[in-house]
């Protein structure tokens, strides 16, 4: 082996892959160059590759202690020790411990969850208390539908705001829904309205502004969001509200202090993204660092608009909270279901307050499947596994408490990235390769913060799963998903019955990447890549659709499009949790996002046909609901 592959080894790079029709794709050379230069382990030639592979090495086989550890909250454990001596305990609640390694063994008190840095010599270890298993839910169902797509009613304008999802929330409520899935409702782009994607944020910890509610006047509200027009009329409304008297007063400053240096590096963002733009990547040299002079000098000099920057922060935290307070007041027993997004662009908020988290020129993506012959490429930057370690975890627990303070549930983008993450460069090299990630120690970390915030937790396993994880999943008490469309017998074509789904789940027809229930029979989705010049054989594919469309109404007892036998399959599965999408019982055809483009699909922009009050009053939610309550799955507090 030589050098760059030993160093590859050590860094976690796997030298290939092998897809789901078992072939192997060896990871090229360049793409394991970029890949650890990435991590910032230089490998240029050889010589590099071997003098970074020794310092490694060297650090590793110095310590004393591993880099981190699980054990189970509440429970005395033991460590291995590469030496005997006094060992310390920070807790993360500020508590200490302390005692003596002898004969290579570390014996540990029970632990309260946390993080807690464990100390032996120069040696550190994170040290993860996490419960051992999550408590499941009941089997309930929910409704999942577009933030961004509720016609606005609630406040006026041309977008839906916090408020519209409380009007929704309540009105699925008394029908008897458990949840509401949204979008992620991470901070955005205000000054690049063009950049709307819920899946490429500016940052995770912070929230969308473009929901909060400023009472603008009413704006036409035609089948597709105008993200632009919306935003210019409600930041003008909003900068009225703040100049007004809406930023005085005890509560915000209160709140604004009790959040810190994190917020006002945030605000500061995006203050100097209305005098820069968007991409902090673009803007002076001087500029890119938060912690520089000329950035700190903008912040004194500009104070003012830090300060309406994080109001809307103030703002957006309160519409979250009071949707969520709706949800449960009108009876929810889960209320939110959330999302959070598998990465963050790297020309946003996130990267630029904390550089040194992310790995560099190099993006998050997927091999080539059947769903993407090509392979994906997301444009989002992946966390480094070995700043994750060296952070503590702290950033990765952070990101989770930020959706979790607002939601029942919280899905979790692609989890697969917990195992093994795909990066592709972006230049340079022709492929990608995966890195091994700390799935233990991010599962762990998982249970903590759910734990605390008293939550159910939905892991996205769709795609080339490696082996091991799905069981991980079910092991912490993570749901997984399943998708009634890729629920079949790929050697045979059939379907399976939804009784023999896995139980430990969350499940649906489709997702917001794929074709509604109607739209998938009529084959919209081929259409619209028949229309694109991306389908080789669109007939041929109209016909291999026909015959699925066939085989899975027969696993449904002829459901001949009807949507109350679809959600009727749904109901009646072994899965925990149930998410009928909106789409689907309004009957509407076309899909949220069309994977593989950005402007020659109408991706995000795609309006519901009615509003809450009309929702309440169609006779195909009650219709819905009749149904799921018929299957034995209750919405109300259990």
């Amino acid at each position: 082996m030589n050098a760059l592959a030993a160093l590859a080894a050590e860094a976690g790079l796997m030298p290939g892959y092998r897809d789901q029709t078992g072939r192997w794709h060896e990871a090229p050379e360049a793409t394991v160059r970029a890949a650890l230069a990435a991590m910032d382990l230089p490998a240029a030639d050889e010589a590099e590759a071997a003098a970074t592979l020794a310092a490694l090495v060297a650090a590793r086989q110095s310590r004393l202690l591993p880099e981190w550890a699980v054990v189970e909250a509440g429970r005395a454990a033991e460590l291995a020790a590469g030496a005997d001596g006094a060992w310390s305990l920070a807790l993360e609640d500020g508590g200490a411990a302390g005692g003596r390694a002898e004969g290579g063994r570390l014996p540990l008190p029970p632990l309260p969850p946390g993080r807690h840095r464990l100390t032996l010599g120069r040696s550190l270890c994170w040290l993860i208390a996490a419960p051992a298993r999550l408590a499941p839910p009941p089997r309930l169902w929910g409704v999942t539908l577009p933030l961004y797509g509720l016609p606005p009613e609630a406040a006026g304008g041309g977008l839906a705001t916090y408020d519209d999802l409380a009007l929704w929330a309540g009105v699925l409520a008394r029908a008897g829904a458990a949840f509401v899935g949204i979008n992620p409702v991470h901070a955005g782009f205000p000054e690049a309205p063009e950049a709307f994607s819920p899946y490429a944020p500016s940052h995770r910890r912070r929230y969308a502004t473009r929901h909060v509610a400023a009472g603008e006047p009413p704006q036409p509200a035609g089948p597709l969001v105008d993200y632009a027009a919306a935003w210019a009329a409600r930041k003008a409304a909003l900068e009225a509200a703040f100049a007004a008297g809406g930023g005085a007063g005890p509560a915000f400053a209160g709140w604004r202090t009790r959040q810190g240096a994190a917020l006002e590096t945030f605000a500061l963002h995006q203050a100097l993204s209305e005098r820069f733009g968007p991409w902090w990547t673009d803007w002076p040299e001087a500029l890119r660092r938060p912690d520089s002079p000329e950035a700190r000098a903008f912040a004194r000099d500009h104070a003012r608009r830090v300060a309406f920057h994080a109001w809307l922060q103030f703002r957006a935290e309160a519409g979250l909270a009071g949707a969520q307070a709706a949800a449960r007041g009108a009876g929810m027993a889960l209320g939110l279901y959330l999302d959070l997004a598998v990465g963050t662009h790297p020309a946003g908020a996130e990267t630029w307050a904390e550089r040194h988290l992310f790995a560099r020129n190099v993006s998050l993506g997927a091999p080539p499947d059947d769903f993407a012959p090509e392979g994906q490429t997301w444009g989002v930057a992946p966390f480094s596994p070995r700043a994750l370690v060296a952070d503590g975890f702290a950033a990765f627990a952070a990101t989770l408490a930020a959706q979790l303070r607002f939601a029942g549930v919280l899905r979790i983008d692609h989890i697969l990235g917990f195992e093994r993450a795909f990066w592709v460069p972006e230049a340079g090299a022709p492929s990608g390769l995966y890195v091994r990630m700390p799935r233990d120690a991010l599962l762990a970390v998982a249970r903590i913060e759910a734990a605390r915030a008293g939550a159910t937790l939905v892991g996205e396993d769709l795609g080339n799963i490696p082996e091991g994880l799905q069981a991980a999943l079910a092991a912490s008490g993570i749901l997984g998903c399943r998708v009634a469309m890729f629920e079949r017998d790929w050697a045979t074509g059939g379907f399976r019955d939804s009784a023999d789904w896995d139980a430990e789940v969350l499940a649906s027809f489709a997702t917001h990447d794929l074709p509604t229930w109607k739209g998938w029979r009529a084959g919209r989705d081929i259409d619209w890549r028949a229309r694109l010049g991306r389908s080789s054989d669109p007939e041929a594919e109209r016909l291999a659709r026909a015959a699925e469309v066939a085989r899975l109404d027969a696993v449904i007892g002829g459901s001949a499009g009807d949507a109350a036998a679809l959600t009727r399959f749904l109901g009646r599965s072994a899965a925990r949790l149930v998410a009928l999408q909106i789409e689907d019982i309004l009957g509407l055809e076309e899909q949220a996002n069309l994977p593989g483009t950005v402007h020659e699909h109408p991706n995000w922009r795609r309006r519901l046909p009615l509003g809450a009050a009309a929702l309440a009053a169609d006779p195909r939610l009650a219709e819905a609901a009749a149904i799921m309550k018929s299957c034995g799955r209750e919405g109300g507090r259990p």
